[in-house]
């Protein structure tokens, strides 16, 4: 599914904008996950690489359009941008930041459907993402998953272990895993999500990772585990099993 980020700090303007994505997916048989938010700092502190694209307000207090972009340019090449302003001659400089288009407000719905058009195609057009956008207590870290270990559970927290150290973010394991969906990973019990490519054995329950780390595989998610496992070295190739206790 993809996901649409409003930002505006204007309500009225937001919710004009999310009753045309209800018009468009009415008429195109789309389905969307929309969510809304009223400032260009909040979006980045709360950035995730759950983002396809962005309806971005140029002129907001505080953090604007424009600088919000800048710093999200940073942690995610891939994300399409539409900038939303009043204030047309602002609209080219959306080249410093990739931007795809802008709309001029009021945004009429036939001008809304076109961009969300070309958005849409845009977004199934590029590869998939190959890296994690993760928030942290000090901003944001773009972590490539490949580079990722495993991640545990730390009460209200996240702890995202991975070859160069570790990080925490204020998410649940449940997010992450989430976030991590359709690439290799694979909860191995309630505390821990595992990046299969670092899987060197199993072995008494429980699965060996090549950083060193050894993490128990509950008894109820045994038998998926395992077949995830499987399959994953199955695809990557002989040269690929781990060694270890298999059955």
């Amino acid at each position: 599914m993809i996901t649409i980020r409003i930002v505006d700090d204007d309500p009225v303007a937001a919710q004009q904008l999310v009753g045309h994505i209800r018009r468009y997916q009415a008429e195109r048989q789309e389905t969307f996950a929309v969510d809304v938010l009223m400032d260009g700092a909040q979006l980045v502190e709360q950035y995730r690489s759950d983002v396809d694209i962005l309806f971005l307000d140029v002129d907001m207090p505080g953090m604007d359009g424009f600088t919000a972009a800048q710093q999200i340019r940073q942690l995610d090449s891939d994300v399409v941008i539409v900038f939303v302003t009043a204030l047309g001659h602002y609209a080219i400089r959306g080249y410093e930041v990739g931007a795809l288009s802008y709309l001029v407000k009021p945004v009429p719905y036939f001008a809304f459907s076109q961009q969300l058009m070309r958005s849409v195609a845009a977004v199934r057009r590029r590869p998939v993402d190959d890296f994690l956008v993760l928030p942290t207590r000090g901003g944001i870290a773009r972590i490539p998953t490949a580079d990722i270990v495993y991640a545990e559970s730390a009460r209200r927290h996240t702890v995202v272990h991975t070859a160069d150290g570790a990080y925490q973010a204020p998410i649940t394991l449940k997010q992450l895993e989430d976030d991590l969906s359709g690439r290799a990973f694979y909860r191995s019990n309630n505390c821990y999500v595992v990046n299969l490519r670092h899987v060197t054995g199993v072995q008494e329950g429980d699965c060996l990772l090549a950083d060193g780390s050894r993490l128990a595989i509950s008894r109820s998610r045994r038998r998926g585990f395992m077949a995830a496992l499987t399959d994953h070295f199955a695809g990557a190739g002989p040269q690929s099993w781990p060694v270890g206790e298999i059955a």
